[in-house]
């Protein structure tokens, strides 16, 4: 049996929306498509927790 090894994120605080291979890590994460994950990168940055808290229906934090 074959195992097959997710590559995570090097940097697992940003989200790189120009590598195929995070998209789909990030989108499994967060349980949401591509087209939602692209849309919430959009609008609030690269930042994991920020993309996150709007994927939950939270208020985004600013630090």
């Amino acid at each position: 049996m074959a195992y097959v090894f997710e590559s995570v994120p090097a940097d697992r605080g940003l989200i790189d929306v120009d590598d195929p291979r995070e998209v789909h890590w990030w989108s499994k994460q967060f349980g949401c498509n591509e087209a939602q994950l692209r849309g919430a990168v959009a609008r609030v940055g690269t930042s994991a927790a920020k993309v996150e808290q709007l994927l939950d229906g939270k208020d985004i934090v600013t630090v």
